[in-house]
């Protein structure tokens, strides 16, 4: 039970502290009941991916990442509760690193930056939304950042308006960070 595993009793502590906790939903998808520690834990913030196919400017072609794990959970909870980028995010890294140099085809050319995909790396974008959201407005509690998060993302659908994932794949949908921050709901 996801009460049980030490690494979500600490979570939740610091939930209950007033500390928001982003987890990233696992890599081990897209079928169901794959959500991993901490993710598993109802009340924190969980992450899945999507790509955005190497087309950053159409949103029309993004698709859920193939390795973005979805729920229930174990004890039936929907998760994840949001999506966000995840598909061959680049960042800084030193090419000196375990991980640069077991895979430098992910390396870009000026060795600088490294490419890669998981629901880390949209869990990433999460934090940084959550980031800008207490900014904005410091006294946010955990529930009401997460409350706002998912009220402000659009679930993916189809082209006949039905949805494109199943809510234990996708959650509330797509974060929009704008909407987040500026967001009144509670």
């Amino acid at each position: 039970h996801y009460w049980d595993d030490p690494l979500n009793q600490a979570v939740m502590k610091a939930w209950q502290a007033g500390i928001v906790v982003v987890a990233s939903a696992g890599n081990g998808g897209p079928q169901a009941r794959t959500i991993t520690a901490p993710g598993n834990v109802p009340y924190v913030i969980t992450v899945g991916a999507i790509t955005d196919n190497y087309t950053p400017a159409n949103l029309a072609d993004d698709r859920l990442a193939s390795f973005s794990a979805a729920g229930p959970t174990d004890e039936g909870f929907v998760k994840p509760d949001v999506v966000a980028p995840g598909g061959h995010m680049l960042g800084w890294m030193p090419p000196h690193g375990q991980i640069p140099r077991s895979h430098p085809q992910f390396m870009d050319v000026d060795e600088e930056y490294f490419t890669m995909s998981g629901t880390s790396q949209a869990a990433a974008a999460v934090t940084g939304t959550v980031a800008l959201m207490l900014q904005a407005q410091p006294a946010l509690t955990p529930d009401q950042v997460k409350c706002r998060l998912m009220s402000a993302s659009r679930a993916a659908v189809s082209s006949a308006g039905k949805p494109a994932y199943s809510v234990f794949q996708q959650g509330a949908g797509l974060i929009n960070a704008y909407d987040a921050v500026y967001s009144s709901n509670y």
